[in-house]
């Protein structure tokens, strides 16, 4: 269920991404209030929103039975991986919905509140899901990633007006997906979604924003980044500690905004847009709990 549900996520992400980045490059952002952009980014959300949460109980939650709401303590499966997972779609979705709202004039004060929240709000509304299902449960590991997500949103709002640190995801295929591949998927589109094992989450921080008279290119980054790997099941259990003991890396790499890359281009900016939440590959440094540190020409 938990892969099902990340696929879900990164289905909803994908597609709101798109839609938004297909407004930046048709219409400009208004200066003022514009009602009609305004409702029809409430009516269309409200729609995707609804929409979604009833397919999700269609498809996947009406075949285990129902239970009265529980909590589940799943904060120690896949080495916390799906929590900063949670943390990213938190993050994106909340900043796809604030900045709907900037291209239709909303007040700085209503992007935040109603923008930048809808992360956590709609994947709260999942968790209420898990915790009247049986088989499942509401996790408050994940309640706290996603607010994790919006905090770090808003809180860069509100304390320099621009996202100056952003959260990327990168991937690369892993041996493991093999060993499960009904578990850690088939096919790289699956293994990308599902085998933590190959995926590294990023805080990557624009170093010209944090000195705007510097020298530095404006679309430097410098990115820190977390994975896990040796990981078939997500528990500790004794299958997982024979096999492969898995274990934490940690990153220091080098990464670009390409939202700051200079053009003309309406398209090309659109594009850059919607892509820059992928790391791109670059030289990197890894300190891992198992095999100490490693250098990596290029990592993925």
């Amino acid at each position: 269920m938990k892969s099902k549900k990340i696929i879900f996520r990164f289905i909803l992400f994908f597609s709101t991404f798109s839609l938004c980045a297909q407004n930046a490059s048709f219409y400009k952002k208004s200066d003022t209030l514009n009602t009609k952009r305004r409702n029809a980014i409430i009516i269309t959300e409200s729609v995707m929103t609804g929409g979604a949460l009833i397919a999700l109980n269609q498809l996947w939650y009406k075949d285990y039975p129902r239970s009265s709401f529980h909590l589940k303590n799943d904060n120690n499966d896949w080495k916390q991986m799906d929590k900063v997972g949670h943390m990213m779609t938190s993050y994106y979705v909340g900043k796809i919905g604030m900045e709907a709202l900037d291209w239709a004039g909303v007040s700085k004060k209503n992007q935040l509140i109603y923008g930048a929240t809808s992360g956590f709000a709609f994947l709260t509304a999942v968790e209420i899901l898990d915790g009247f299902s049986e088989e499942w449960g509401a996790s408050p590991g994940d309640i706290l990633a996603n607010a994790t997500g919006t905090g770090l949103l808003i809180g860069q709002e509100l304390l320099w007006g621009e996202q100056r640190i952003t959260v990327k995801y990168s991937f690369h295929q892993t041996e493991y997906a093999k060993q499960r591949p009904n578990t850690l998927g088939e096919n790289y589109l699956q293994q990308a979604l599902k085998d933590y094992n190959g995926q590294t989450y990023w805080l990557s921080a624009n170093i010209w924003s944090f000195n705007k008279k510097s020298t530095f290119p404006k679309w430097l980054n410098v990115a820190l980044g977390y994975g896990a790997e040796g990981m078939l099941y997500g528990n500790s259990n004794a299958a997982n500690t024979t096999l492969h003991n898995p274990y934490r890396q940690f990153y220091l790499s080098l990464d670009l905004d390409l939202t700051k890359i200079k053009t003309n281009s309406e398209f090309l900016k659109s594009v850059f847009s919607v892509v820059n939440f992928i790391k791109i590959p670059a030289p990197t440094l890894e300190i891992n709990t198992k095999k100490g540190i490693k250098f990596h020409y290029l990592y993925f």
